[in-house]
């Protein structure tokens, strides 16, 4: 099974996005597919010896709606367009980070010449930008409309210009107000009712053009009033509010789009022995790649000559910068801060980092949480409601009470505006897109939108002790020395020893004395399984365990209750004598990560309870569970055990998540209610968990509940309202309360308010402040800060 993400352009409403996954999924080999209508793109799930990608691209253009082939990062694209991208800077702006899916070039001609309002191949801004004209050409000739009409007259009495017939003068305006500035919803109407789907487009057909042509028929065929100012002003209102809406959903898309053109364009590489500038996307496997200060990394690798500190916010969030040596990984789109050096590519294209984040967090923003599926299902009847109630408005105002053909379609118009069911289908799409863009703009991944929304549920939290907790690395953490020795002296004698060793524990030593002065020491020699000898002046040396000591016949009594202290609480006990006797001993152990208990304590104060997990025994596991204020200490427990351990949790009524290394620990985070990967972003799709910390750091699991609670607020706010505004705009359409009515363009002003509300509530969410989440930053996108805004299209 494959999993794709295609661009989906010039959906017009929510339920657009239906009709296309309808069609979607009647392609043999298509198991499901979520159709983003924020976003402009759909997350297929196919099997590729059944269908192809280019039958999927096809099928959304048969279903009327342009589809240039798969969303992917700038340096996975094709040369033309890197070079493009690399020779100026407004055009890479502006470049659309996707490849053509195998489209021919009479293929993509066809799409170019395709039927809707819109330009083909538009991004949301050119879309947004684009109503706005429609919005501005409505308006100018929708106000000689509203003058020259019967509203018109508290104004003054207009006469028509030229010698016009007054109704002929109207038809006319009203045609220019209507034509241009309405096309996109007859044509989205038109595709709505081949796909089997009434939508937001259809109710605004219905209204305008039902207001339109009883008034072209009183103009040209019949005696009667005419509706042209409401239907103007109606789509003027209509426009005006879709306008806005485009700008929020390219809001909402920015966190994508800022990751789609992070990678630079051009990597400088070593071919034929000399250094050559080639597009990102052509760098192969195993090339060497040569960066110097300042640059991005283009590709994913590991360094073999040279050194530097390198800044991986732009992927993690964090803001230090990483000290990179031979050896050591590097990530593309990273920048370099100081040093030079070359690095082998190991991951290129569609494999590195970057293009894994992307799809994930494409994958995430284009899932329905379900809570967006009732609401789906809520909006295709709410459009059917709509058509009904309209219908049923007009039969009981004008059979059945006997009034006027002009008011009681001027109700009917009413019910099919004010209904749009916009507001309804934004709510947490919208919520979702932005909850999860500033998620990984943080440095915290959600694989789906039902983890977005599980997160929220958790009542116990299991961390895995090793690597997550601690750093998995021994370190000092304790130190007892004898009467008259000071804790330089200590570290001085042991340091000179361990300085010829390997040993982990040596190097934890080595770690604590850091620049410190040490001692000169000579004779090394290493003792298996207990520790080392050296000299150091006329002393001789014995660093080791408490077997080393009796073997060479070191008295211990001084500091044996110290020693069996540090022991009992699952500590290794480095025993350090010079010159016969015992002067000292240095405490190792598996270091805490220095935010360890901070999480904790912020995840107790909102009611979550904290497991640790670990196979060490129970008083080395207490000792920490004490240290950290740990509730729930599961200790001695196996590697094939975690996931029962798991399942036990939840047997006793918990919603239980697990916080692991996302390797070791696959079977308890695949068990969990949700499983939380902690690891260094090299390998983001970890089949496992549900959300990829990046940054290894357990602060980001509250940053992660923090900003789930945050969206599935934002969420529950925009339902509500959309369900209340629709609960209380039907009645009030449909004349209830008469004499109190609404006029179309007030049930338009009101629709268009409703959508622009919501999506404007979710936008929010960027300048929440949230414990362990940094709020989305406006203007451009700074080098050394995760991007919030960015021209590349998405």
């Amino acid at each position: 099974m494959k999993t794709s993400t295609i661009e989906v352009a010039e959906l017009v409403s929510t339920l657009s996005a239906v009709g296309v996954e309808r069609q979607l999924g009647t392609l043999v080999g298509v198991h499901h597919a979520d159709v983003n209508y924020v976003a402009g793109s759909a997350t297929v799930h196919y099997d590729e010896s059944k269908v192809t990608l280019e039958a999927i691209r096809k099928r959304v253009s048969d279903c009327g709606y342009h589809c240039r082939g798969e969303l992917l990062p700038t340096h996975v694209c094709n040369t033309a367009d890197h070079h493009a991208g690399a020779e100026g800077q407004a055009g890479h702006g502006e470049h659309r980070a996707l490849a053509t899916a195998g489209g021919s070039p009479s293929q993509d001609k066809a799409d170019m010449m395709h039927d809707m309002g819109h330009a083909p191949g538009m991004s949301m801004q050119d879309m947004a930008r684009d109503m706005r004209n429609r919005f501005l050409v409505a308006l100018v000739f929708a106000i000689p409309v509203f003058l020259y009409s019967p509203m018109g007259e508290m104004f003054g009495d207009f006469p028509a210009p030229f010698g016009l017939d007054r109704k002929l003068f109207l038809f006319v305006a009203a045609t220019g107000a209507i034509a241009y500035p309405g096309r996109p919803f007859l044509v989205a109407a038109w595709r709505s009712a081949r796909n089997k789907v009434a939508n937001m487009a259809t109710l605004v057909v219905l209204s305008v053009g039902t207001g339109y042509i009883f008034s072209v028929g009183a103009t040209f065929f019949y005696e009667g009033e005419v509706f042209y100012e409401a239907s103007a002003v109606l789509l003027v209102f209509i426009l005006l509010g879709h306008w806005l809406e485009m700008r929020a959903r390219a809001g909402a898309s920015d966190a994508i789009r800022a990751l789609m053109d992070l990678a630079p364009p051009l990597a400088t590489v070593v071919r034929g022995g000399a250094e050559t500038k080639v597009p990102t996307s052509e760098v192969l496997t195993g090339e060497i790649v040569v960066i110097k200060p300042g640059d991005k990394i283009p590709v994913d690798g590991e360094v073999t000559e040279g050194s530097s500190q390198v800044d991986e916010s732009m992927l993690t969030g964090e803001s230090m910068p990483v000290k990179k040596v031979t050896g050591a990984s590097v990530i593309g789109a990273t920048i370099n801060k100081s040093g030079s050096f070359r690095y082998k590519a190991t991951k290129v294209g569609a494999d590195t980092a970057l293009a894994q984040i992307v799809k994930l967090v494409q994958e995430a923003q284009n899932s329905k949480a379900p809570g967006q599926l009732l609401a789906d299902r809520a909006s295709q009847w709410l459009v059917l409601a709509a058509i009904a109630i309209g219908l049923l408005t007009f039969s009981v105002w004008f059979w059945v009470l006997g009034e006027t053909l002009l008011f009681a379609l001027t109700l009917t118009i009413t019910v099919f505006v004010i209904a749009c069911p916009d507001a309804l289908g934004l709510a947490t799409p919208m919520a979702i897109m932005v909850g999860t863009g500033l998620g990984a703009m943080n440095g915290i991944l959600f694989k789906n939108a039902s983890a977005l929304e599980n997160a929220t549920k958790l009542t116990v939290i299991v961390f895995d002790k090793t690597g997550t907790l601690t750093l998995g690395q021994p370190d000092v953490v304790e130190m007892v020395m004898a009467p008259g020795v000071s804790e330089a002296q200590l570290l001085a004698t042991a340091a000179a020893v361990e300085k010829f060793s390997e040993h982990p524990l040596a190097h934890a030593i080595l770690k604590r004395v850091g620049t410190a002065a040490v001692e000169i020491a000579t004779n090394f020699t290493n003792i298996d399984g207990q520790g080392a000898r050296a000299t150091i002046g006329a002393d001789s040396v014995l660093l080791g365990n408490r077997k080393l000591m009796q073997a060479e016949n070191i008295s211990l009594d001084a500091l044996s209750s110290e020693a069996k202290r540090l022991e009992s609480g699952g500590r290794t006990a480095v025993h350090v004598a010079r010159a016969g006797k015992l002067i000292g001993l240095i405490a190792i152990a598996d270091a805490v990560r220095p935010t360890s208990k901070a999480t904790i304590a912020k995840l107790q104060e909102r009611g979550v309870k904290v497991a640790m997990m670990t196979g060490d025994n129970q008083a080395t596991a207490d000792r920490i569970g004490k240290e950290l204020g740990i509730d729930i200490v599961l200790a001695e427990v196996l590697p094939g055990q975690k996931a029962e351990k798991i399942k036990e949790l939840q047997d006793q009524g918990n919603k239980v998540g697990m916080v692991g290394d996302g390797i070791n620990d696959a079977p308890a985070l695949t068990q969990a209610d949700v499983g939380f990967a902690i690891g260094a972003g090299t390998d983001v799709a970890m089949e496992s968990a549900q959300v990829v910390l990046m940054k290894s750091d357990p602060y980001d699991v509250v940053g992660a509940i923090e900003l789930s609670r945050a969206t599935l607020r934002k969420m529950h706010q925009n339902l509500w309202w959309a369900v209340a505004y629709n609960v209380i705009a039907f009645p009030v359409a449909a004349g209830i309360f008469y004499p109190f009515t609404l006029s179309p363009e007030i049930a338009a002003l009101s629709m268009s308010g409703s959508s622009a509300l919501v999506a404007l509530n979710a936008l929010m969410l960027k300048r929440t402040r949230l414990a362990g989440i940094k709020p989305a930053r406006t203007g451009k996108a700074s080098a050394t800060t995760p991007p919030a805004v960015s021209r590349a299209s998405a």
